[in-house]
Formats: structure tokens, C-alpha cells, sequence
């Protein structure tokens, strides 16, 4: 039978695919358009698989929030110019806002989960690596629940805080977010430090130590040690460090004057910990023009 500039349209419509996949779905199918589309997922799952062992580290931190609830979700792409395609961006809020709803808790509940437009969001994702070609990945999901405020701060689409408070205002604790962004301390308060980090500074700070220190009393000897634990402990911890918006004043203290506390935190950003393969292309074009 004839394919319609009508049927390609509903097709694509339908499909999110490309005009010359849904003539091809809809020559192979008949013109059958529910036919068509699961043939075009089937072809989607063939071209997300052989996709799948690709490099993802680019990609977005997406947010979505309600009150006393936040999450923020990283989906990754293979390059930073597919990460700002409408439809990329379309999918990671849509991912973002399934994660809320769904109470899902960690990224395979959220692969499984619906999605407000039927789909699950691993067929979405399988749609998106056939429309787009490359590798999508959902990564990491963090979320906070609370009966507490819940403020939450993205840079840029590539660094995300979901921050609990207890206590405090909304202005603070977007506040506190912004500066976890900006600073990207690894604990709350130097009460939180892992006590085999602090035997680690210890350590370090007596190797430190000059002739002359050594020379000087244990008790003073011990205070000097103190002295430099204290302080890079409060260095490391967001309680302890000079607040971004008002530097002048340190984060404890900030917290006390508005009788808050900061009970957790998260901080996410794009493709950290992710190995990147680095291209050499100077090198592989003077290889592939024999001059290397």
C-alpha cells in the first residue's frame, strides 16, 4: 500500500523517531501504525544495545521538587552537544519529575517506572539512544523526604544539592546549597569526619612538625597538633568554612544567628568518577596520514 505524508507524521508524532525510520516501519508494517511502533522499539532496543558500552560522561543534573521532597537525577550523554538537544532536555526533566512521583529511591525503580506519557522511562531512554545516536544513561538518583525543609540548587545544569534543614528559612537554605556547589564540602560538621581520617591528619600533621616544635613540651606539642586538626577539619566541613555569600562570617555561625541546622546533604555533578577516554587527534590523523 501507499505511505501518506500523513501516516509518517502521525508515526513520528507518536514515536518520536525520525521521518525515513517511520516510512521504513510503516512499508515493513503496512501502513499499520501500532505495528510500526513496536517494530520501531525493537529497532530502537538493536541500536540502544550496540550503543550501550559507549562513554557517557557528559550529560545534565536535572531537579525536580515539591515541598518537603526533592530529587535531582544525572543523565548522561556521550557529548555536551547532544546533552543540550531538545529532546535530550525533554527526557531528563521528564526523568526527574517521574523520579518525584514515583517515589523511586534508586535508578533501577526508576528505569521500571512509568513515565506521564505511557512509556517506561528505560523504553523512553531506548527511544532517545535510536533518535539521537548516542549512548543515554540513567546514573545516579539522590532524593531527600522529609518532614523537615528540603532546599535544593542547581549550577548549570552540571553540579546539583539537595540540602535538609532543620530550622531556618528558604532563603537560607538555598543559601547553604549554593555554597556546597560552590565548595563541595565532604561533611556536614568536623563531628561527621571518619575517625580514621582524623588519625590520618594526625599523622600528618606530626610528620610536619620542625626540630625546634620538637623540642618544645608534649603538652605544647599537643596543642600545636590540636590547633592544625581543628582547623583542617573545619576546612573539609561545611559548618567550618567562610560562608560564599557573606564571607565574613563562617557557616556555624550563620546557623546559630537563625536557630537551623543542617541535618544531610548531597552533591552530584556531571560524569564525576566517570573515566573519560582521551582523544588524540593530531596524533591519530598524523598515524592515519603515515607521518607518525
Amino acid at each position: 500500500m501507499d505511505i501518506t505524508a500523513s501516516m509518517v507524521k502521525e508515526l513520528r508524532e507518536r514515536s518520536g523517531a525520525g521521518m525515513m525510520e517511520c516510512k521504513k516501519a510503516l512499508t515493513e508494517n503496512k501502513g499499520d501504525v501500532d505495528a510500526s511502533i513496536e517494530w520501531l522499539r525493537k529497532q530502537g532496543l538493536a541500536k540502544a544495545d550496540k550503543k550501550a558500552s559507549r562513554v557517557a560522561a557528559e550529560g545534565r543534573i536535572v531537579l525536580a521538587q515539591e515541598p518537603h521532597k526533592a530529587v535531582l537525577v544525572e543523565v548522561n550523554s556521550e557529548t555536551d552537544f547532544v546533552a543540550k538537544d531538545e529532546n535530550f532536555l525533554k527526557f531528563a526533566d521528564e526523568v526527574a519529575k517521574t523520579a518525584l512521583a514515583s517515589g523511586a529511591n534508586d535508578v533501577d525503580a526508576l528505569k521500571a517506572a512509568k513515565t506521564s506519557y505511557g512509556p517506561t522511562v528505560e523504553e523512553a531512554r531506548q527511544w532517545l539512544v535510536a533518535k539521537v545516536g548516542e549512548n543515554v544513561q540513567v546514573r545516579r538518583l539522590v532524593r531527600v523526604d522529609s518532614a523537615n525543609r528540603v532546599a535544593a540548587y542547581v549550577h548549570g545544569g552540571r553540579i546539583g544539592v539537595l540540602l535538609e534543614l532543620k530550622g531556618g528559612s528558604d532563603e537560607l537554605g538555598r543559601g547553604l546549597a549554593m555554597h556546597i556547589a560552590a565548595m563541595n564540602p565532604p561533611y556536614v560538621s568536623p563531628d561527621h569526619v571518619p575517625a580514621e581520617i582524623v588519625s590520618k591528619e594526625k599523622e600528618i600533621a606530626l610528620a610536619q612538625m620542625t626540630e625546634k616544635d620538637r623540642a618544645k613540651p608534649a603538652e605544647i606539642q599537643e596543642k600545636m597538633i590540636g590547633g592544625k586538626i581543628r582547623k583542617t577539619l573545619a576546612e573539609m566541613s561545611l559548618t567550618g568554612q567562610a560562608y560564599v555569600l557573606d564571607t565574613n562570617s563562617v557557616i556555624a555561625d550563620v546557623l546559630k544567628k537563625e536557630g537551623a541546622e543542617v541535618l544531610g546533604f548531597h552533591r552530584i555533578a556531571v560524569g564525576e568518577g566517570i573515566e573519560k577516554k582521551q582523544e588524540d587527534f593530531a596524533g591519530e590523523v598524523m598515524k592515519q596520514a603515515g607521518l607518525a
